[in-house]
């Protein structure tokens, strides 16, 4: 029986512990120890998120044209494809998005053409991978093969995370970004306690009374590479930057006093957050920019050459080089078409929610319909058709208890793994309301969605037992998280025709709608 384990590390001179649940174990293991069979698990996992994915990727579409908010990106990727890599957005003068997730469609439409395949092909290449990172970084996070793949099921049978996969949208992109960022730190969590522990077993660790130099740290050097990813797909990545620098810190301080350095929180003042902020803010700045080198290099990119049209050459900023101020005079106009859609303003959508109302995704987003003597092969004389992002029932309208119990288990149980969980999901829905009069949408929730799974794998991951407790206990608690996972399971494929558009009639159609908020 596979379970949640404890860490494993040398024992420190003070176990008074951080983010850190029970005994420390005599040796450091960072990660279960059956790694061929955890790569089997993944491709088998994996392979199941990529046929779900894939299957009818090029359907719907609105007569051979992109439908919702594909109208917009996927003509931006074609035209990243045949003008230099750069967009100009000819019929509004304004691109509102940074180039990542449009050069990303891009490359789906030179391999398959201006078609659904086209502009849906890497949503779905995300979606899976999206399924690959979460089952691998849950599966660190327990030491368990089976809780990370019970969380790579999960993620599968997410009707929110499934939808995004196959539409020409932005947010998968963003989603994946910021997931593979936490996986990096995860990693960099586990390489610095085994960096401690090797210290500690020299007998090095109370030479100072700030603890060692760490030194170079590529994980996290990666994960600040994938924040200016998801950055220069959409700019909520700004909130990752932050929320995950944090926890980083916090990580490298509850590493320092699990191996007993005299003055923890100093010592990673001094030694981790300087490291910590050239690898989480300038990294991500740098490739940030980096992302508009199409825009840098064009004569004609929207406001390239702002400077000496639009502003002056002189100025307070005049030491900026031209295309950096540029580029900053472009982001305020962007900036003040995003403060300007506010419902204040008159700006209404009926498919418009708040933050409130996204972990439970008690307003879903309804994408695509089709109805009328167009719409065959329901078996009946009126057929419908729809694509509705929501998120499947039987894990969205567990997110709050399972919220309440990650918080209960990190500032109780000193649980590491549920406060990571907690940073992550909180990245992406508490900044959210700070700007309650703006227009949002369910699908800025996307980014939520990988670490509710994550959460609720932890869950299961504790329902399952130790290999310590009794047979029985382990035997019910594997059968109540096989019923769980196949309540999942069940609730998806009921799902699965206003997920994809399968022609069903109009009483199937509304028994598919259970609140009047879906409506």
């Amino acid at each position: 029986m596979t379970q949640l384990t404890d860490e494993r590390a040398t024992p420190p001179v003070d176990r008074r512990t951080l983010l850190s649940p029970g005994p420390i174990a005599p040796s450091p293991n960072h990660g279960p120890t059956d790694r061929f069979r955890g790569w089997v698990v993944t491709a088998f996992v994996t392979a199941i998120a990529a046929i779900t994915r894939f299957s009818m990727l090029g359907y719907p579409t609105d007569a051979g044209t992109p439908v919702f908010d594909e109208k917009h990106y996927a003509p931006q990727g074609w035209q990243v494809l045949t003008d230099g890599w750069l967009e100009d957005n000819p019929g509004y003068g304004l691109v509102v998005h940074p180039p990542v997730g449009k050069q990303m469609i891009a490359i789906g439409e030179a391999i398959f053409g201006y078609n659904g395949w086209g502009w849906r092909f890497t949503a779905a290449v995300a979606g899976t991978l999206l399924v690959l990172l979460v089952l691998r970084i849950v599966r660190r996070m327990t030491r368990s093969t089976l809780v990370g793949a019970i969380a790579g099921v999960l993620l599968i049978a997410d009707g929110m995370t499934f939808v995004s996969s196959r539409i020409g949208m932005l947010d998968i992109f963003m989603a994946l970004f910021v997931v593979a960022a936490f996986g990096c730190l995860i990693v960099d969590r586990d390489q610095v306690l085994e960096r401690m522990a090797r210290v500690y077993a020299e007998g090095r660790i109370l030479d100072t009374a700030y603890g060692p130099r760490l030194g170079v740290r590529w994980w996290r050097f990666g994960a600040g590479l994938m924040l200016g990813l998801a950055c220069g797909t959409k700019w909520s990545g700004l909130y990752f930057i932050a929320f995950f620098g944090l926890m980083s810190v916090a990580f490298d301080v509850a590493a320092r006093r699990r191996y007993g350095v005299t003055r923890p929180w100093v010592g990673a003042g001094l030694r981790d957050v300087g490291p910590a902020l050239y690898a989480l803010v300038l990294v991500p700045i740098g490739v940030y920019l980096s992302t508009y080198w199409a825009w840098f290099a064009s004569e004609t990119g929207v406001d390239r050459h702002a400077v000496g049209s639009k502003i002056g050459f002189g100025g307070s900023f005049s030491f900026v080089p031209e295309a950096l101020r540029s580029l900053w005079y472009y982001s305020g106009n962007v900036l003040d078409f995003h403060a300007g859609l506010t419902n204040s303003a008159g700006n209404h959508h009926p498919w418009e929610s708040k933050p409130w109302t996204w972990p439970m995704g008690l307003r879903p987003m309804l994408y695509y319909f089709a109805e009328g003597d167009q719409v065959t092969g329901c078996g009946a004389s009126s057929c419908v058709k729809a694509v509705m992002l929501i998120g499947t029932p039987a894990m969205w309208w567990l997110a709050l208890p399972m919220l309440a119990w990650a918080l209960w288990r990190t500032l109780v149980g000193r649980d590491w793994r549920y406060a990571a969980v907690l940073v992550g999901y909180g990245a992406g829905f508490l900044p959210w309301f700070a700007t309650m009069d703006r227009q949002m949408y369910y699908f800025y929730a996307v980014a939520m969605a990988p670490f509710m799974v994550m959460g609720l794998a932890l869950v299961c991951g504790e329902v399952l037992g130790r290999a310590t407790d009794a047979a029985e206990r382990r035997g019910t608690g594997l059968l109540a998280v096989c019923l769980y996972v196949g309540l999942v399971i069940a609730n998806f494929v009921w799902l699965w025709p206003i997920l994809t558009a399968l022609p069903i009639t109009p009483d199937a159609w509304q028994q598919q709608l259970w609140l009047p908020s879906w409506r």
